[in-house]
């Protein structure tokens, strides 16, 4: 009894070692599939991206990259104003202005009156 028993364990454990390697065997073959895919795709954006850049030379990177800061300080440049950081100075001097006059008139009077 004990023999069949050891042999019935041992049966199961052949067979569900099998299956296990099985398992594996499949996937392997399944993520290395989908490995060589995920490469073809790879291989096919590097060469896309060397076909367009094939006309490309230096001169023209400098122009890029010439218009690109132009376009940074364009785009500063009204993020500030929007922001307010650049607003017109013409208000600025019209108060000093009336400052500076309000102070000649009151030495002009005499009287200097306190706030």
């Amino acid at each position: 009894m004990k023999q069949n028993f050891f042999c019935c364990v041992k049966l199961f454990n052949l067979i569900s070692c099998n299956d296990m390697h099985q398992v594996l065997l499949y996937s392997v073959i399944f993520v290395s599939c989908i490995s060589f895919l995920l490469a073809l795709i790879a291989c096919a954006r590097v060469g896309n991206f060397i076909k367009s850049t094939d006309g490309l030379d230096w001169s023209s990177v400098a122009n890029i990259t010439g218009d690109l800061a132009t376009l940074k300080k364009t785009i500063q440049t009204l993020n500030n104003r929007m922001n307010g950081m650049h607003s017109p100075k013409a208000a600025e001097q019209e108060l000093l202005m009336q400052l500076m006059s309000q102070q000649q008139n009151q030495k002009m009077n005499g009287k200097i009156s306190g706030g």
